[in-house]
């Protein structure tokens, strides 16, 4: 099946090249209008991204979001790159999910001065708990550069403009402050790519920022610092990590929608009656294709156990042609990252056991009888208190 791709935009060289170096065998793809894209695959070979560059601006953001949308139908759109922080507290190389971005310059001029028009847009409900998630069960550092340096991360609003602030005194300092008091960062094309996706049937758009600077006057020392290159490094990281999840989420929401919908149009009620040691097996008006009659296998009690099964199952699946090497390899490390978690018992480790567990489920979903199986081990791991 070709599922629909993650859409990440970026505005810098840098921030383009952090993203890229996390696609596995990426290619080029041409926009009749000229704009490249490059398309590969995540670590985990389930989830394909399509990367571009879009320059700096929420104008060109826009222009090229959209075009990007109409070319890939994609699951999700993600801007990821550097911003500065607003408030001293905030660490360079800490990373901030926008929960709402702001379009910082729409006003009106009158006599008395500058009034504020603000214009903002929300992230859609489901990326913003799948964001959490990952922040909360901290999975996403196993994506992190080696020797990176430890980064929170953080969730709150975001100021895009058009123009670049290094200032804490200055007037235009002082509008953000007093309009925009709860914005955590301030960029300057995110407020393009929300709108974007806002007026294309509300697709779900993630800003992720790095913190490369504060604001403050002092970007050009942390510039000199590389502080922007360890900081979309962070972004990057999570990103993928939020990609990921977010075309397995949309693969669930698709496999569910089709279920629901797969209704036979005229119902038939079938009754099996069997006295003494008599068995039923199949009492049926039309069969199409093969049966096969066993006993019903009962369901596995001890989540260690019923991850040891499953081992044992996925390598018949491939020795059978079920998997193909790429995707068994995958699903290995995941049940590594599972069995591994599953020996400490914190809520981290929980966290970590059933992010793993859904990756998995995302690499062998197209193998019916692996899937239902490794419902029944997420189920468990879901009880664990």
């Amino acid at each position: 099946m070709n599922r629909p791709p993650i859409v990440i935009l970026t505005a810098l060289d840098l921030e383009y090249q952090a993203v890229l170096e996390k696609l596995v065998d990426p290619r080029p793809h041409w926009h009749p209008q000229g704009t490249r894209f490059e398309v590969g695959r995540l670590a985990d070979g389930h989830c394909r991204v399509a990367l571009a560059h879009v320059g700096t601006g929420n104008q060109a953001a826009a222009v090229l979001a959209e075009r990007a949308i109409n070319a890939f139908k994609p699951a999700a759109l993600l801007f990821v790159g550097v911003a500065g922080a607003l408030y001293s507290h905030i660490a360079l190389g800490d990373v901030v999910v926008a929960t709402r971005v702001y379009a910082y310059h729409g006003g009106t001029s009158e006599d008395d001065g500058l009034k504020s028009r603000p214009r903002g847009w929300e992230i859609s409900h489901s990326a913003d708990q799948i964001a959490r998630h990952i922040a909360r069960s901290g999975s996403w550092k196993r994506a992190l550069p080696t020797g990176s340096r430890d980064c929170e991360v953080r969730f709150g609003p975001i100021a895009a403009g058009e123009v670049v602030l290094n200032s804490r005194v200055s007037a235009h300092a002082r509008w953000i402050r007093e309009h925009y008091n709860d914005a955590q960062a301030i960029e300057m094309e995110g407020a393009g790519v929300a709108h974007a996706g806002h007026l294309n049937r509300s697709l779900p758009v993630v800003v992720v920022r790095g913190i490369s600077d504060w604001a403050d006057g002092t970007k050009e020392t942390t510039d000199r610092e590389r502080w922007q290159q360890r900081a979309v490094a962070n972004a990057a990281a999570f990103a993928v990590s939020l990609a990921e999840e977010l075309t397995a989420e949309a693969r669930d929401s698709a496999r569910r929608t089709t279920t629901e919908t797969r209704e036979p149009a005229m119902p038939e009620t079938t009754r099996n009656v069997a006295k003494g040691n008599a068995r039923v097996g199949v009492q049926a008006g039309t069969v199409y294709g093969g049966i096969r009659i066993a006993p019903e296998p009962s369901p596995p009690v001890d989540l260690a156990e019923a991850l040891a099964g499953f081992h044992t199952r996925l390598q018949r699946a491939r020795a059978a042609g079920h998997l193909d090497e790429d995707t068994y390899a995958a699903a290995e490390v995941e049940l590594a990252v599972a069995d591994k978690a599953l020996e400490t018992d914190t809520p981290q480790s929980r966290g970590t056991l059933t992010l793993a567990l859904k990756k998995l489920r995302g690499l062998i979903g197209d193998v019916a009888e692996l899937a239902a199986e490794l419902a029944i081990i997420i189920g468990l791991a879901q009880g664990l208190s």
